[in-house]
């Protein structure tokens, strides 16, 4: 099957090279002329432009965009609205907020151009691994780039699937209309907040324990067999550790984030549900940027008001 890939960056390329792999022709476009060229070395058709991957693909086109979240994507649809053609379709695959989804979907409507939005999760292990896909759109639409969707997904379920599940392709799943599978990707990561948070806390409370001398990356690939809290985030745990070290010196504690947790944070508050653990992750995060807090200075400088307590201050 033919595609067109926007946005050629560690998940574009990868995803393209993957479903070239599998056979299909693959036409990708970067305003990155070298990321082009790179992608041309590992088996993609390389673009000058939107137009000219357009002009490569033929009708009906799927073209998937994966560039980053906000004006670049609202770009990007605005120029292949002007390109595509009734019965084309658009995957937009980057982590976008699902409200964006409705009007994207509404402006491409009006062309006749279908609107599938696509929560993607594997990282930079997708390539080999395959890629976790959260589908929203309408049944037409995510039919006509169903072989594209199988071919980034883990893997072919040849046996049964697990009672109370549906399809026959394990880590791809069309979740339900337009929008709904950004939603189901800003929880996803929000849940990943969580879980990333808690190995962060009880690592960190082991490490401090100095009179064990315990093994950070001992112990991270012993819990990653038989324990029940085994899980892809550990075993990356036991990597880092024999990457960077127990004590992860060389790594400065300043952690990003990437708009999704804060968008479920305040889905939590809109739909009045409780998210205390996602909620503390992302302060967690934003505390991770403070070299020198405030609040604490003036706690510190409280606990000295009313009980005398010693005051450190700088040299």
């Amino acid at each position: 099957m033919q595609m067109g890939m926007v946005g050629l960056g560690k998940m574009g390329a990868n995803m393209g090279e993957r479903l070239t792999r599998l056979g299909h022709h693959i036409v990708g476009f970067d305003l990155n002329k070298a990321a082009v060229a790179e992608a041309e070395t590992r088996g993609l058709h390389g673009a000058s432009s939107l137009a000219d991957l357009v002009g490569q693909l033929d009708g009906p086109r799927a073209v998937w965009v994966m560039v980053p979240a906000g004006k670049p994507v609202d770009m990007t649809l605005a120029a292949l609205a002007d390109l595509l053609e009734a019965g084309d379709v658009v995957i937009e695959g980057g982590n976008s907020l699902y409200k964006d989804a409705f009007r994207h979907a509404e402006m491409l409507a009006e062309k006749g151009i279908g609107f599938i939005d696509a929560g993607v999760s594997g990282g930079v292990w997708g390539l080999e691994n395959g890629y976790s896909l959260m589908v929203g759109g309408s049944a037409e639409d995510v039919a006509t780039v169903e072989p594209l969707l199988h071919g980034l997904a883990p893997a072919s379920n040849d046996g049964p699937l697990p009672e109370g599940t549906t399809g026959d392709v394990l880590g791809y799943g069309h979740v339900g209309p337009v929008g709904a599978g950004h939603y189901v990707k800003m929880v996803h990561n929000g849940i990943e907040y969580g879980l990333m948070q808690a190995y962060a806390e009880g690592f960190e409370l082991m490490h401090s324990k100095r009179e064990f001398e315990l093994d950070m990356a001992q112990i991270a690939n012993l819990w990653r067999d038989g324990s029940v809290i085994r899980s892809w985030l550990l075993d990356l745990c036991a990597l880092a550790f024999a990457a960077e070290g127990n004590d992860l010196a060389a790594i400065e504690g300043f952690v990003p984030d990437s708009g999704e947790g804060r968008w479920t944070v305040v889905e939590s508050i809109d739909q009045a549900v409780p998210l205390p653990v996602i909620a503390l992750a992302l302060q967690m995060r934003f505390r991770s940027r403070q070299t020198d807090s405030y609040a604490a200075k003036l706690n510190a400088a409280l606990r000295n008001q009313f009980g005398g307590h010693a005051v450190k201050r700088d040299a």
